[in-house]
């Protein structure tokens, strides 16, 4: 088994295939059934015993660096920063890296706006230490 991360983006990656508003500009139902969706595949990885963890951002937070012995921290920067870009995650533990991207298939057809699928990019990231196995 190795572990993955599927990463949610709000933006970055390549382009979307299908064009969609930001969540906060959907009718409350489409929120409803975008976020039963996401339990629903939390649940079968649940019952699959591939699930580790999940987790949901939300907007804000900071990039912090040190500006040296003695001086306040600095933060943020002319730069892209993580609070607009990660939406949240998924760990997975699986057998194998055809499997971690067939479940990221699976969670890319997340519901959004009129119920149509997202069919967003998600990034899919094996963790330092493992072995990714890939199958024919």
């Amino acid at each position: 088994m190795a572990k993955y991360l599927l990463l949610k983006h709000y933006r970055g990656g390549p382009a979307p295939t299908v064009e969609f508003a930001p969540i906060d500009q959907w009718k409350p139902a489409e929120v409803d059934a975008h976020m039963q969706f996401m339990r629903d595949f939390e649940d079968r990885l649940k019952e699959s015993g591939e699930f580790v963890d999940v987790e949901v951002l939300l907007p804000g937070g900071a990039f912090v660096r040190s500006d040296g012995e003695g001086r306040p921290p600095v933060t943020d920067g002319p730069f892209a920063e993580t609070k607009d870009l990660i939406a949240g995650w998924y760990v997975i533990d699986v057998e194998s890296w055809d499997r971690a991207v067939e479940l990221a298939g699976e969670l890319s057809a997340a519901p959004g706006q009129d119920g149509k699928p997202l069919h967003e990019w998600l990034e899919v990231r094996p963790f330092y230490g493992a072995q990714p196995t890939v199958t024919e």
